[in-house]
């Protein structure tokens, strides 16, 4: 068993190998990127990369499984089940597309490479995203129930108001007209348009 100070230094540099992958995916391409570029990238020998991850692939699954559970965490710590729908709703995307604006590097190579991901790790992602589906689905579908929303297809509008929120991450820029804040507070009040929402009920 490793003693502390040298699995914090592991820890440490698996670290920022993935760093340097998240640059080096971002600035290439999943594909177009080489083990020797994230090496270079992260100041390392092209063979450290395979003292802790076995291929590009792992890196990228790492980056991917780190993001699906992080928005995954960001959607519990904003949603309120005791809140009325309308309000979840707004709170969530809210949340959701300041996440995606702000971690807008990490989330373009989280789900626009997925079709890079080894089938085993493809499956478990996409578990994560059915999930990450399951929870605004059920915000969308406490509203039509209550009334207060007026959604004739649940599950495309789940998709739809995803679908925004992800985007962002595809063209958002940080020297854009809009902060990571505005956009949010703009997404949240589409969101509701999205839903129909009938604040009265």
């Amino acid at each position: 068993m490793p003693d502390e100070p040298s699995a914090s230094r592991a820890e440490a540099t698996r670290g920022r190998l993935l760093a340097a992958a998240l640059e080096a995916f971002s600035e290439r391409g999943f594909h177009a990127t080489t083990t020797r570029d994230i090496a270079s990238t992260a100041g390392m020998s092209s063979a450290a990369v395979y003292v802790h991850y076995r291929s590009k692939e792992e890196l990228l699954y790492e980056l991917s499984h780190s993001g699906h559970i992080a928005t995954i965490t960001m959607i519990n710590d904003a949603d309120d089940p005791d809140a009325d729908p309308a309000t979840r709703l707004a709170t969530v995307m809210r949340a959701f597309s300041e996440h995606h604006a702000k971690g807008h590097t990490s989330a373009r190579i989280v789900n626009y490479e997925l079709t890079a991901l080894e089938p085993d790790h493809l499956r478990e992602i996409l578990t994560l995203r059915r999930e990450i589906t399951r929870r605004v689905r059920a915000i969308v579908d406490a509203g039509a129930e209550s009334g207060q929303f007026d959604v004739d297809d649940p599950h495309s509008t789940t998709n739809t108001l995803l679908s925004m929120g992800i985007d962002i991450a595809r063209w958002y820029r940080e020297d854009g007209h809009l902060s990571p804040a505005e956009l949010g507070e703009f997404y949240a009040r589409t969101s509701l348009r999205v839903v129909g929402a009938r604040p009265d009920r």
